[in-house]
């Protein structure tokens, strides 16, 4: 996975409706229960608000950092709908709905306005409901996409549900750590309406607003649904102090944290991170090791122009210092019921999943060829490469491989040229799983690697939602 992040707050009732959310308030039952709920307003459980004076939780700008997350290519602007990973999907060649139909032409009407729905879509939001403003970053800059185009991203896949279930439920679990609570959906989705109307004049029509209706009554009960489970298990988020703090180039910081109490996660997975420097902004970055006995986990953060979160935390945390994590989530991680080996490519900061996967192989025992591919613009900037080499010595079945697209790497055997055509070279690797996490644009060119050599789509794992749903529509 590459770090990405996404997240930010989802807002509530409209005080002009008195508590009625109209179309969005079809009454659904709990499963167990003789309680009713609505499916825009949901089980009760509080999500877990953010204490005063206390870091909080949100996404950032242009983060690049350690980040690798499910970015999405092409990255549509992350949103308050924490940009959390799918699942490798399944072919998808059924025909699409007729809701899906629908909605796809809205998309298509309004995306040359894009700004100027996203804009009118967050003055209704915070002028019908006020008090939902507090749930975002003072600054709207780098926020304003996001929310909106969550939305969007999940009512595109409408009727692919394996993903889209797997995309919400993450979503609605991250939201937790904002003070997101299940009476924010209705008003969230009677503004998105509102947004579609005035600017889908040839598209819209009775039928087209029933079926975003249908849509969003189902992306918001997934999510309320998804907190509501978590919430009796896990909390919101969980402080962690900074135990180490190491500089490995200008802009690049590996930073170790010991949460307040356990961190339940997987080696693949990623985490977001809030600092105390920028309440309710945060960012996404891979967890760069398998789990350990100490508590301990360490992120790979690379500073970037305009990144507050990633910036902040490689020129200005320091050992003592007290940030936020949401949950862990992410899909790339190892299928440890086959002995199939990894295909692994890692460009950048994205190398620190990948470091965790080869942990986490070595310590279920089962000795399986790793192979890692590890790509990085110079060899200046292959600031983890001494720690693979050393994982390499110790373990003969994992093999690490350098390659630097402006020339040859000087510290090691290695290849010049870009990751995915050094991964072309090298032949078939069909009897593999392949792994990929870096920026976007490497997340599409590698995934295309991959199946170049021989590994069929559903082995191929990444925490790129866009990336996943386009290979699914392919297969």
């Amino acid at each position: 996975m590459t770090t990405t992040s996404a997240d930010n707050g989802i807002p509530g009732s409209d005080p002009g409706n008195d508590g009625d959310w109209g179309w969005f308030s079809t009454t659904r039952r709990d499963p167990g229960s003789e309680s009713p709920r609505t499916a825009g307003g949901g089980r009760g459980g509080h999500p877990g608000g953010v204490p005063p004076q206390q870091p909080q939780p949100r996404q950032p700008p242009q983060d690049g950092g350690a980040q690798q997350v499910r970015q999405t290519p092409p990255p549509p602007p992350r949103s308050a709908f924490e940009p959390v990973t799918a699942p490798p999907p399944t072919a998808h060649s059924a025909p699409p709905t007729a809701d899906a139909t629908l909605i796809r032409r809205t998309m298509e009407e309004i995306e040359p306005a894009a700004d100027a729905v996203t804009s009118y879509f967050y003055a209704m939001l915070f002028v019908r409901h006020p008090y939902l403003r507090d749930l975002f970053p003072a600054s709207m800059d780098s926020q304003r996409d996001r929310l909106f185009a969550a939305l969007l991203t999940a009512a595109r896949n409408v009727d692919n549900p394996a993903v889209l279930t797997e995309y919400l439920q993450g979503l609605g679990r991250g939201h937790r750590k904002y003070g997101t609570r299940p009476e924010h959906y209705p008003a969230v989705g009677e503004c998105l309406i509102s947004a579609l109307t005035r600017y889908a004049h040839h598209s819209w029509s009775p039928q087209t607003e029933a079926a975003w209706v249908r849509a969003y009554t189902t992306i918001s009960q997934i999510m309320i649904d998804a907190a509501a489970d978590d919430e009796a298990h896990s909390p919101a988020w969980w402080h962690a102090e900074i135990v180490s703090h190491e500089k490995r180039t200008d802009d690049i910081a590996v930073i170790t944290l010991r949460p307040d109490q356990p961190y339940p996660f997987l080696a693949g997975q990623y985490t977001s991170v809030e600092t105390p420097w920028w309440p309710r902004v945060w960012r996404s970055y891979s967890l760069a090791s398998a789990p350990r006995a100490d508590g301990t986990l360490s992120l790979h953060v690379k500073a970037v122009p305009a990144g507050w979160v990633s910036g902040a935390l490689v020129r200005r945390a320091r050992p003592g210092d007290v940030v936020r994590l949401g949950p862990a989530a992410g899909s790339m991680t190892v299928d440890h019921r086959t002995d199939n080996g990894l295909l692994c490519l890692g460009g950048g900061t994205g190398i620190a999943p990948i470091k965790a996967l080869v942990e986490d192989v070595a310590e279920h025992g089962r000795p399986r060829p790793v192979e890692v591919f590890y790509g990085a613009r110079s060899d200046h900037d292959l600031y983890d490469l001494e720690t693979m080499l050393k994982l390499e010595a110790r373990h003969p079945w994992l093999s690490v491989r350098p390659v630097v697209a402006d020339g040859c790497p000087v510290r090691a055997s290695g290849l010049a040229g870009q990751l995915p055509d050094a991964v072309r070279g090298t032949g078939r690797w069909s009897a593999y799983d392949g792994y990929v996490s870096g920026p976007p644009g490497m997340i599409r060119s590698g995934v295309d690697a991959l199946r170049g050599v021989g590994i069929p789509v559903n082995r191929i794992r990444h925490d790129s939602l866009d990336e996943l749903v386009s290979q699914s529509t392919q297969d």
